[in-house]
């Protein structure tokens, strides 16, 4: 378990082809300012061998698995790299199935597909009793039913900025909201007060390193050491101890995630 005042990076992307910084010097800062634990997640096939690479060779990293909602054309009927993703969970650093989910925010891959992806995923997830990270943009209508389609999921809703009705729409479901940099440069009042309102044994914590990095770090590659300006601005908005934050949301990563 982690200590009081040390943070757990729930999503972050640092294992990626594409994060610009160097991994290794990131890993080291992370742990340096008190983030000593972390979630590396995989959005395709090989982005998720690349996170699983990562955690088996870092202390402290944990590998999660999944095919994002953006690429649901090109995998969503390949039956053998969804195998092959079956197969990969069978990692001791795997941690989740993620990040899965439905995004109509972006027109990259067609809702149907999308949805038959998510059920495939979720199987892959249940199969292996992961808890699973979902990625849930403009598309709440379509993901519920889903959800609740199945029996004994659980998981998070990653990179939560939506309303109070989704809030407890996840709540009800058992489900983890994840917080990041976003909540920083929020401007809606209302959202901050969602925020606020998420129960203390419900909130997670991430980065999703490179992107939404907080303020005052705004216009550079976020990175897992940046969680401490997150878990700082949720002291002040929610009235609660930076060591109060960092020991609940630990123990909430421990409880979901088993690391």
């Amino acid at each position: 378990m982690s200590t009081i005042g040390s943070l757990v990076d729930t999503h972050c992307h640092i294992h990626s082809e594409d994060y610009a910084l160097n991994s290794e010097h990131v890993y080291v800062e992370s742990i340096k300012s008190g983030v000593n634990k972390l979630i590396c997640v995989g959005c395709t096939p090989q982005d998720s061998i690349l996170a699983i690479r990562f955690a088996e060779n870092h202390s402290g990293v944990w590998a999660s698995v999944g095919i994002h909602p953006h690429e649901a054309d090109r995998y969503y009927s390949d039956i053998k790299v969804l195998q092959n993703l079956a197969k990969a969970t069978k990692s001791p650093k795997v941690a989740a199935v993620g990040e899965i989910g439905l995004d109509y925010h972006y027109k990259h891959s067609l809702p149907t597909n999308q949805k038959k992806l998510l059920r495939h995923q979720i199987g892959i997830a249940q199969a292996k009793k992961l808890p699973i990270i979902f990625h849930v943009r403009e598309a709440f209508d379509d993901f519920w039913p889903i959800f609740d389609s199945y029996s004994g999921l659980k998981g998070v809703i990653h990179s939560f900025t939506s309303t109070q009705k989704q809030l407890q729409n996840a709540l009800d479901r058992g489900l983890y909201v994840s917080i990041n940099g976003i909540v920083t440069f929020m401007k809606s009042t209302e959202q901050l007060e969602t925020i606020k309102n998420i129960p203390a044994n419900r909130l997670l914590l991430e980065t999703d390193a490179p992107y939404l990095t907080p303020t005052p770090y705004r216009g550079n590659i976020c990175a897992p050491e940046h969680l401490v300006k997150t878990a700082e601005f949720l002291s002040n908005l929610r009235g609660e101890t930076y060591d109060e934050i960092a020991s609940y949301t630990s123990q909430n990563a421990h409880d979901l995630f088993s690391i």
